[in-house]
């Protein structure tokens, strides 16, 4: 069961406590879009983030392009039209606002 999640909350937890909050962000976002795509199969959040580091950010940015077609493929299989959110999140990170 995925939970709904305040991203004011995360914002302001990953300044307190000096981004260890938005990593355990990114680890639980991925696992919960994984699950909701159907694609448990996919990278976990654990590897998704050690591969981040390992490759300067690089695999960080075709992380935010595939999240965003997972949503899509997720939105498409609950009957609702695709957005293109793999662009739009993809275009976020290159701006510094990938936590939204």
């Amino acid at each position: 069961m995925v939970q709904r999640k305040n991203i004011a909350v995360a914002i302001i937890l990953s300044i307190v406590t000096c981004g260890i909050y938005g990593i355990i962000w990114f680890i639980n976002i991925n696992d919960d879009v994984n699950r909701v795509s159907g694609n448990t199969g996919a990278t976990s959040g654990g590897v998704a983030f050690l591969l981040t580091i390992v490759t300067c950010n690089i695999y960080g940015l075709y992380w935010m392009y595939k999240m965003g077609e997972r949503l899509d493929t997720a939105a498409a299989q609950h009957n609702q039209a695709p957005q293109s959110r793999g662009m739009l999140y993809l275009l976020l990170s290159f701006f510094g606002l990938s936590i939204v």
